[in-house]
């Protein structure tokens, strides 16, 4: 695949990827149905913010696992289709569970059961669509751009989910909600059939897809130095205190806007990532990666910093504008990285560390915000910003332990010895 035959395969590569981006993330449970299921807590089953954020907690408790899903998405070879299989099996599920969903009562525990299966077999979906990604992205010397091309096809939905999740949550009943998510889920289903040759010609018989046994993987995942720091700094860059259940009661109660605007908020904090997104698959063509973290988390580092000056609704949307536009590059960066810190054979389990580490992180910094927000009635959220900032700039002392040898070409380059230690490891994986 690094040698694939030039223009026509990158466009068919593109292609591929981010119509399957757009897709998966468009049907995240995480985000589609974050809102409107703590506006059903909130406003139906009349909900507080401490349980509000602990049902977010507990239903990203499948997304926490994520490593188990990617070690399964590396072994596991269902129905014989290696990536497709999972698409075949797990997309009819997630859609007979939103069914079930669309079905029922609305209730704290079927709402928490319901997101939980849902959450499961979206998971295995999401596996195959991260280790397929990582693994093409290594072969093909890509992993700068499909970084930004899959964040460009996750914050594009998210962002738009985020609007529509405001208007679905005043609008439409719980069940037309998981009725509307069954019929997108449904999309997933074209990817357990399309098999483009520009993919999966050879995809698994490169040296970056060879793995061992179980024992084996672990072991050289163990051992694999460059994943510590790659981890470590998703979970940094993740965590943010204060930027769900707090932003969330802070708008709402605290300055009396409507509950559209927390979701409208959200939806364009991601849409302007896209821009600095944009720029970074143009950059990790000219700069090696190590060089765009280090400036794209100095940059991001303040960018929840203006939260704590805003007066009204529409002061916090003028916010969301300049945070999206700070933070964009440290997305892709970091995702950039972890592509490129992926053992040989194990893509899907990294990547799924990396899920498992944003969706932690994100659920227990809600929790730990939740809670720095209740320490003052006036200036519980001031010190949410604060925390968030001073953890974006613990990132900066662990980027120089990231190993030199992933980290020392620009998109598009060959790194001979990177793929010197690749074949050095499958040839003695213990």
């Amino acid at each position: 695949m690094a040698n694939s035959d030039g223009s026509s395969n990158t466009r068919q590569l593109l292609l591929y990827f981010g119509l399957m981006s757009l897709l998966v993330n468009v049907v995240n449970p995480g985000f589609l149905l974050d809102i409107p299921t703590s506006y059903m807590l909130k406003n139906i089953l009349h909900a507080s913010a401490s349980r509000i954020s602990g049902f977010r907690l507990l239903t990203g408790i499948p997304l926490y696992l994520g490593f188990a899903f990617g070690m399964v998405r590396d072994l596991w070879n269902p129905l014989g289709r290696r990536d497709r299989g999972y698409f075949r099996i797990f997309v009819p599920l997630m859609i007979c569970v939103l069914a079930w969903m669309a079905l029922s009562r609305t209730t704290y525990l079927g709402l928490l059961t319901g997101m939980l299966l849902a959450t499961v077999a979206y998971s295995f979906v999401f596996a195959a669509f991260q280790g397929l990604t990582a693994l093409i992205g290594q072969e093909a010397l890509m992993t700068g751009r499909l970084s930004a091309l899959s964040n460009i096809f996750l914050f594009l939905p998210v962002g738009a989910a985020y609007f529509a999740s405001g208007f679905m949550a005043e609008r439409l009943s719980p069940r037309q909600v998981f009725l509307m998510v069954l019929a997108l889920a449904a999309t997933l289903s074209v990817f357990g059939f399309w098999k483009p040759r520009s993919v999966f010609s050879h995809a698994y018989d490169n040296p970056h897809a060879q793995g061992t046994n179980f024992f084996g993987d672990v072991r050289r995942l163990l051992k694999h130095s460059a994943i510590y720091p790659v981890v470590l700094i998703n979970l940094l860059w993740n965590f943010t205190p204060g930027s769900f259940t707090p932003m969330q009661f802070f708008l709402t109660n605290r300055l009396h806007a409507s509950d559209a605007i927390y979701g409208d908020f959200l939806g364009l904090y991601n849409l302007f990532f896209l821009p600095p997104v944009l720029l970074y698959g143009f950059l990790c063509t000219k700069f090696p990666p190590r060089k765009l973290l280090l400036w794209s988390v100095i940059i991001g580092v303040p960018q929840f910093i203006p939260m704590a000056f805003i007066r009204s609704g529409q002061q916090a949307l003028l916010a969301a504008v300049l945070i999206g536009l700070l933070g964009g590059l440290a997305n892709a960066a970091c995702i950039d990285i972890a592509i490129r810190a992926c053992p040989p054979g194990l893509q899907g389990t990294l990547m799924m560390i990396i899920a498992a580490t944003f969706a932690l992180s994100m659920r227990a910094g809600d929790v730990l915000g939740s809670w720095i927000y209740g320490l003052s009635p006036k200036y519980g959220f001031q010190y949410c910003v604060i925390a968030i900032t001073v953890t974006y700039a613990l990132i900066l002392p662990v980027i120089p332990l990231i190993p030199k040898h992933i980290t020392a070409t620009a998109d598009g380059e060959p790194n001979p010895e990177e793929e010197a230690l690749v074949l050095a490891e499958i040839g003695n994986p213990s």
